[in-house]
């Protein structure tokens, strides 16, 4: 897994398929809105990410950043 981002997003790579999603940087931590979670980018753009997927994609991002000193957490 690799999370990437910027002050309005972060980009979560998993098996080679990434997703954007939309937020905020705030000290110490990104807010990410899991609503901006759609489709996965091109050239997957085509497969829906759905609430069971979207749900896994949270708990891995929790996992992955648990024990980082930027938290990222989901609204």
């Amino acid at each position: 897994m690799k999370i990437t981002g910027t002050m309005s997003y972060i980009k979560v790579e998993i098996d080679g398929k990434t997703v954007k999603i939309e937020g905020e940087k705030v000290i110490g931590g990104f807010i990410a809105f899991k609503n901006t979670m759609k489709n996965w980018e091109p050239p997957y753009e085509n497969e829906v990410i759905d609430e069971k997927l979207k749900q896994e994609i949270i708990q891995k991002v929790y996992d992955e950043t648990k024990n980082s000193h930027l938290v990222i957490t989901f609204e």
